[in-house]
C-alpha cells in the first residue's frame, strides 16, 4: 500500500529541517552565492563536524547542492525560494518583535498612569552561545 504524506505533514518536515540555528545560518550566508567551507567555518564559528554535520541534512533535503572545485568545496543555494523565505521570516519576525515593543512601551505607561509604582522591570533578554553553538536566550 503506497501513501502519501499529507501536504500539512510534508510542510511540517520541511520546517523541522530549518529547526537548527546553524542550518538557518549557512542558508542565509549563502543567499549571496556559493560559499566555500572554510568560509562557512570562519563566519559561523562552530566545529568542523557540526557544520558537516548540518551541510549533509541540507544537502539531502535538495535545499543546497556542493560544488567541487579541486580541493575547495563550496555550497550555494539549490533555488532563489530559500531566499524568499528568509526574507519573508526576516519580515514577519521584524513585525513580531516591533509588536511587542509597542506592547512593552504600554505596560509602561500604564504603569505610570495609575500612580502606582511600576512594576518589576521585564529582564533583557541576552542571546549566548552554549558549547554546541545553538543560541540559548536567558534573562540578564
Amino acid at each position: 500500500m503506497n501513501r502519501q504524506v499529507p501536504l500539512y505533514q510534508a510542510k511540517a518536515e520541511f520546517f523541522r529541517m530549518l529547526g537548527h540555528p546553524v542550518r538557518i545560518r549557512v542558508l542565509e550566508l549563502l543567499q549571496s552565492g556559493p560559499v566555500s567551507v572554510r568560509d562557512l567555518l570562519s563566519e559561523i564559528e562552530v566545529e568542523p563536524s557540526n557544520l558537516s554535520q548540518q551541510l549533509a541534512v541540507l544537502r539531502r533535503s535538495g535545499i543546497v547542492v556542493s560544488i567541487r572545485e579541486g580541493s575547495t568545496v563550496s555550497y550555494a543555494l539549490a533555488g532563489g525560494d530559500v531566499a524568499e523565505l528568509l526574507r519573508a521570516a526576516r519580515r514577519i519576525l521584524t513585525e513580531l518583535l516591533a509588536g511587542q515593543t509597542e506592547l512593552l512601551a504600554e505596560l509602561r505607561q500604564a504603569d505610570v498612569g495609575t500612580g502606582l509604582p511600576p512594576g518589576p522591570r521585564e529582564p533583557d533578554l541576552v542571546v549566548t552561545r552554549s558549547a554546541h553553538a545553538s543560541p540559548a536566550v536567558r534573562g540578564h
